[in-house]
C-alpha cells in the first residue's frame, strides 16, 4: 500500500460538481493499493500516517501529530501510485489491486484512522475527482507499507 501525504492548510475533493470531502489543517492522503496488499498493510499504513509528527511545535520544530493539532485527513483513492512507466511511454497498472480489493482496503485504512480519533473525509472510489489543496510548507512524504524510502 502506498501513500503520498501532503500537509495542508486546506483541501477538498469534488465529484460531479459536489464537494464530497473537505478539511482545513491536516493531511491530504493519496492512497494506492497493490495486488499483494492485505489488512495488515492498511493497519500499518494508517497508524504510520496518523502518527506522523510533521506539524510545528512552539519552537518551530516538526514535532506534533494530527491529534496534537486537532487536524483531519482527506483520503483520496489513487491507483496510479502503482503505475510503472519504466518501459515505454504508457504506464502499466498491473501492480494495482483490482477495484473490489482496493476499495475494501481503502475503507479499512479510513476506518483505522477514524479509530484513532481523527476525522476522515473522503473522495468517491472509482470516480473522476477534482482535488484542490493548499500544501503547507510544502511538506510531502511518501509512505509504502512494503519498503522504506
Amino acid at each position: 500500500m502506498r501513500a503520498v501525504i501532503q500537509r495542508v492548510s486546506q483541501a477538498s475533493v469534488t465529484v460531479e460538481g459536489e464537494i464530497t470531502g473537505q478539511i482545513d489543517r491536516g493531511f491530504l492522503v493519496l492512497l494506492g493499493v497493490g495486488v499483494d496488499d492485505t489488512e495488515d498493510d492498511a493497519v500499518y499504513l494508517a497508524g504510520k500516517a496518523a502518527g506522523l509528527r510533521v506539524f510545528e511545535d512552539a519552537e518551530g520544530r516538526m514535532n506534533l501529530s494530527l491529534a496534537d493539532v486537532d487536524g483531519a485527513m482527506l483520503v483520496v483513492s489513487q491507483f496510479t501510485l502503482y503505475g510503472d512507466a519504466r518501459k515505454g511511454r504508457r504506464p502499466s497498472f498491473i501492480e494495482a489491486a483490482r477495484p473490489e480489493k482496493a476499495n475494501q482496503l481503502y475503507e479499512s485504512f479510513c476506518a483505522e484512522v477514524r479509530g484513532q480519533g481523527i476525522r476522515v473525509e473522503t473522495g468517491r472510489f472509482q470516480m473522476h475527482m477534482d482535488v484542490a489543496l493548499v500544501n503547507d510548507g510544502p511538506v510531502t512524504l511518501l509512505l509504502d507499507s512494503r519498503r522504506q524510502f
